[in-house]
């Protein structure tokens, strides 16, 4: 049974479901920076994954990237799976600017997290997530 790992339930809220994966948002304001969890057990990289789980991860990622472009304009997409401290497999989108505290440099360890006013959270989450219904995505 799928279980979100407890470093992630700690560091994000839940946005919502695709057909494969949870969207989650991390709670540090410094960058918009969602993350996809796919929704299987045991799973920490991607060629763990089915051949048409990969697949649905590629799609679902696509959407979410062009997503973050349409509502942020930024001036560069990050995707990365680390994985050095939540093993589970999950998916980092964060949209970047030149302009942001770590640019050009990884966002990891850059600066401290900054907590999100609530109004500022709540509307950031409401934005992604108005531009991905219709997309096979469910608001939680």
């Amino acid at each position: 049974m799928f279980e979100l790992h407890a470093r992630l339930a700690d560091d994000t809220l839940t946005v919502g479901e695709f057909e494969l994966c949870q969207l989650l948002i991390h709670k540090d304001a410094n960058y918009p920076w969602f993350i996809l969890v796919p929704k299987r057990p045991k799973v920490t990289e991607v060629y763990h994954l089915s051949e048409r789980d990969r697949m649905q991860l590629m799609k679902e990622s696509c959407i979410l990237a062009e997503a973050l472009v349409d509502v942020f304009s930024p001036d560069k997409i990050n995707i990365a799976t680390l994985g050095n401290m939540v093993p589970q497999l999950h998916i980092h989108h964060v949209a970047r600017y030149t302009t942001d505290v770590a640019w050009p440099n990884p966002i990891w360890g850059a600066m401290s997290a900054k907590d999100y006013p609530q109004t500022e959270l709540e509307h950031r989450i409401e934005s992604v997530a108005s531009v991905l219904v219709g997309e096979d995505f469910q608001v939680s």
